[in-house]
């Protein structure tokens, strides 16, 4: 009987040892998890910047605000009649 015990708790240690150590054991599992929050994270930053966006090209599509609010900013555009001044550092 006691025989039988010591190799039942044998096989039970065996057991538990390729649970923790083997490739799909728990270690691999809490890096997959890991991977999982990580890509969370990113998912979660990229659909709040794919929802600014969206919020841009709405705002081009539907007003001319927007869209002569990029031109001043980003191109240097001037409207007619305007004078534009350019200060100057020394």
């Amino acid at each position: 009987m006691r025989l039988m015990i010591v190799a039942l708790l044998g096989c039970l240690l065996l057991l538990q040892a390729q649970l923790w150590t083997q490739d799909g054991g728990l270690r691999h599992m809490w890096q997959l998890r890991a991977s999982v929050d990580a890509q969370i994270d990113e998912n979660e930053t990229l659909q709040t910047r794919n929802a600014a966006l969206e919020a841009d090209v709405d705002d081009l599509k539907s007003g001319l605000d927007a869209l002569e609010e990029r031109a001043r900013s980003e191109l240097g555009m001037i409207r007619e009649g305007e004078v534009f001044y350019q200060v100057a550092e020394p």
